[in-house]
């Protein structure tokens, strides 16, 4: 009898495991998706493992799920997956990238791939890797062959990740995506059917689609013939009768629907109408349209992740360090009211049973914590490197963080002080003295320097990369001083530039100076504090008593705070904290006040 059951528990298993690895077919009719040959309309919320915990992937994906949604979207962001060049990372915590979709295949989700190269997504650089930023002259997304070169590394390393999981070899991919909004950028038809070409090389068999605006002259500069027609967004009958002109032999969808906005810094909380959205998802449910909320669940921006935006030379519009873009699913996985909303809509028009909400994830609050200073920029400098005219960050393999930039003033020694291109913040110091902070945005780069006793005074110009603009045209945008700096027209010759990224390697490295307290420039310092939990759960760190900098728990860079707001405080998952001590850094750029930070239940 034992013999038997285990037989029969044998065989169960295996029944289980033919269905779950049974191939499908995904194909494209002129009006509709095909799954198996029969209509499929997909419901599609959109996450990025990248912005998500490792261990609250699967908790985000049922989140989706209890929505009502039956797939999953995904960005894959290039230069979190390239580590350095020619290095990649697919098998380790948030850059497993067929352990997530795996995750979505184990919860009954459906797959739309999102591998750019370029993916916009308010991410640094539009998801392209800074290492490019190198070579001066460089054009991206074209067929500039020095970008070709290194973005077909990208593809053919993802695309042994992404063959296996593809629905018509039991994964569950359906589609992948060709580049990202190209109409709203480019023209280049060549480039947009290499990528075509490429992929199909690597053995992408599903489907592809592009996703463009609905407009004319971004669907014929953006859309291969072919491919699925995404519309960003589409919700009207006018949008899908655009997107048949454009191509009559295959089906439109709307491939980012917007329940929610981003918010840069400076602004308020993005917050969209309600009832529009309601209108919009009404309409695509009763006409069986497809579509993808862009975003379901928005995750964060850690370290040094976020975005910019520029719709001019001299704009310049930094995106906060929470993504909670105003979606269903806010940044800590709960359900909103806007998700329940959406859900209770959904289940009206879709035949299959809408699973119960998740439990939420654990939150605590945590005491306040005095910090205090234990060392500065100033005593961790390496050794310089020199150029006679400042070089960008990216000219010496740095990404963001800070770069010091020093020199002597021979000739002019006061006067009018200019920075072609400040990008993005810098505070200015004179013989050590602060001077004055220049932000890049709306074009003001010029200080006054006062007159100084030394005869050889020395110029500091510390400078911060705040993010590589993501969208449009000013996409290449290198971070430092990006041309010169002159003093009343003098181009100011022979700097030092000090290297200082401020990331978590850096900020483990961290030299202890005892007489840092003693030095009479407060700028640039590292404050440090400590604290038990006898339980972990997700926390906020309220930075709200400090204006500017990054912070640091237990060694992760949980991103930079700004008392520009609107984001006071920072988000911290339950598993960069421990059961007993924990330790808090707080790099402050502009005031040297070791105050509190405590930790608290909500982002607003």
């Amino acid at each position: 009898m034992k013999k038997t059951v285990l037989l029969f528990t044998f065989l169960a298993l295996f029944a289980r495991h033919l269905v779950a690895q049974a191939p499908h077919h995904f194909s494209l009719s002129p009006d509709a998706f095909l799954l198996d040959g029969k209509p499929f309309q997909i419901i599609s919320g959109e996450m990025h493992p990248a912005r998500i915990p490792h261990e609250y992937w699967r908790h985000r994906i049922k989140m989706a799920k209890a929505m009502g949604c039956n797939t999953i979207a995904a960005y894959v962001f290039w230069n979190y997956q390239e580590v350095s060049p020619g290095l990649f990372d697919f098998s380790t915590g948030n850059h497993n990238i067929a352990e997530f979709i795996r995750i979505c295949k184990e919860e009954g989700m459906w797959v739309l791939l999102r591998p750019g190269p370029y993916v916009c997504a308010e991410w640094d650089f539009g998801g392209l890797p800074s290492y490019l930023l190198k070579i001066p002259d460089i054009k991206v997304r074209c067929m500039d062959p020095r970008y070709i070169n290194a973005m077909t590394g990208y593809i053919n390393h993802l695309a042994k990740e992404i063959v296996p999981l593809q629905c018509n070899n039991g994964g569950p991919v359906l589609m992948v995506q060709i580049e990202n909004e190209y109409g709203s950028y480019g023209n280049d038809k060549e480039y947009l059917e290499m990528l075509r070409k490429l992929w199909l090389s690597n053995g992408i068999k599903v489907p592809f689609y592009t996703a463009d605006g609905a407009t004319p002259y971004m669907l014929e500069a953006g859309h291969l013939a072919g491919t699925a027609v995404g519309l960003d967004s589409g919700g009207s009958d006018a949008d899908f009768n655009q997107a048949k002109l454009a191509d009559p032999n295959v089906p439109a969808f709307s491939s980012e629907t917007y329940p929610g906005w981003l918010t840069h810094w400076g602004e308020k909380w993005a917050s969209p109408d309600t009832a529009a959205l309601r209108k919009e998802i009404t309409y695509l449910l009763k006409n069986k349209k497809s579509f993808n909320f862009y975003v379901i669940h928005g995750g964060t921006n850690f370290g040094y992740t976020a975005g910019a935006n520029a719709g001019s030379p001299t704009q310049y519009q930094p995106d906060i360090t929470s993504y909670d873009y105003d979606a269903p699913i806010d940044e800590q996985g709960n359900a909103t009211p806007k998700y329940r909303m959406l859900r209770k809509l959904i289940s009206q028009y879709v035949s299959y049973k809408v699973p119960e909400i998740p439990k939420p994830v654990k939150t605590i609050a945590i005491p306040e914590i005095q910090l205090r200073p234990f060392t500065s920029i100033w005593q961790n400098l390496p050794s310089p490197q020199h150029s006679a005219q400042p070089k960008p960050m990216e000219a010496f393999d740095q990404n963001q963080g800070l770069m010091l930039y020093r020199t002597r003033l021979i000739g002019h020694k006061s006067g009018r002080l200019t920075i072609t291109e400040p990008h993005d913040y810098a505070l200015v110091f004179l013989d050590g003295k602060f001077i004055d902070t220049i932000y890049r945005d709306g074009g003001k780069w010029s200080v006054n320097l006062p007159k100084s006793n030394t005869k050889v005074p020395v110029l500091d110009i510390l400078m911060e990369g705040m993010g590589h603009i993501n969208f449009a045209q000013y996409i290449i945008d290198r971070k430092g001083i990006t041309d010169r700096v002159t003093l009343n027209g003098m181009t100011l010759m022979n700097w030092e530039q000090y290297k200082l990224p401020l990331d978590e390697a850096f900020v483990k490295d961290l030299k202890v100076s005892a007489s840092d307290v003693a030095n009479n420039n407060d700028k640039g310092r590292f404050l440090k504090g400590e604290f038990k939990l006898t339980a972990t759960g997700d926390t906020y760190f309220d930075m709200s008593k400090y204006a500017k900098g990054v912070l640091f728990v237990n060694g992760h860079n949980l991103g930079r705070f700004w008392n520009r707001g609107p984001q006071q405080r920072l988000y911290c998952p339950a598993s960069w904290l421990n059961k007993g001590n924990n330790t808090v850094i707080v790099f402050n750029l502009q005031n040297s006040d070791a105050l509190t930070v405590s930790g608290v239940k909500n982002l607003k």
